[in-house]
C-alpha cells in the first residue's frame, strides 16, 4: 500500500488555486480548475499515474472494463489517493452502475472534501435517482468551492424548481 496524501507544498499550492477561484470568472475560473485537477491527478508515484492514465485512456476508448481493471488496480495500491477514486466513479458511471459509482464519489470526498469534481457526479447521480433536494445540496456545495462553474448554477436554477417548486 502506498500513501500519497499530498505534501504541504503542494497542499499549499492548491489553497492558492482555490482562493483565486473564489473570484475567477469565465475562462480564467475554468483555467485555475484545471490545474487544481492537474494537481490532484498528481500522485506522486510513477507507477500509480501510469494506472491513472491506463484508466482514463481506456474509458476514452469506450474500453470501461479496462479502465475499471486500471482504476481498481489503482485504489487497491493507493487507497489514500482520492483522484483514483474519482476516475473510478466515473467509470462506473458510464456503465450507469450508479451505486459503486456513488460508493466511489464518496470515497472521494472523505479523502479530499474540495472535490468539485466529485461533488458535481454526486449531484448529477441524485438528480438521476429523483432526489433533487439532495442534488441540490452538492451543486450547492460545487458552487461554494467554485463559483464560477457554470453548470453549477445551470443546475441548481433547475433542481430548485423540482426541489422547492414554483411560487405562483
Amino acid at each position: 500500500m502506498i500513501s500519497l496524501a499530498l505534501p504541504a507544498a503542494a497542499q499549499d499550492g492548491v489553497d492558492d488555486l482555490f482562493t483565486a477561484l473564489a473570484t475567477a470568472e469565465g475562462t480564467d475560473a475554468e483555467r485555475i480548475a484545471d490545474k487544481i485537477l492537474t494537481e490532484w491527478s498528481q500522485s506522486g508515484s510513477p507507477a500509480m499515474d501510469v494506472l491513472l492514465t491506463r484508466g482514463r485512456d481506456a474509458m476514452e476508448e469506450g474500453n470501461l472494463k479496462a479502465a475499471v481493471m486500471h482504476l481498481s488496480a489503482l485504489v487497491d495500491h493507493a487507497p489514500d489517493f482520492a483522484e483514483g477514486y474519482h476516475a473510478r466513479a466515473t467509470a462506473y458511471f458510464q456503465q450507469r452502475r450508479l451505486g459503486l459509482a456513488m460508493s466511489d464519489l464518496e470515497a472521494t470526498l472523505s479523502l479530499n472534501p474540495r472535490h468539485f469534481g466529485a461533488l458535481s457526479g454526486l449531484g448529477i447521480i441524485l438528480a438521476d435517482l429523483d432526489q433533487p433536494d439532495l442534488a441540490l445540496r452538492a451543486w450547492r456545495e460545487v458552487v461554494e468551492l467554485y463559483p464560477g462553474n457554470t453548470d453549477a448554477q445551470a443546475a441548481i436554477d433547475r433542481l430548485e424548481l423540482l426541489a422547492e417548486g414554483q411560487t405562483l
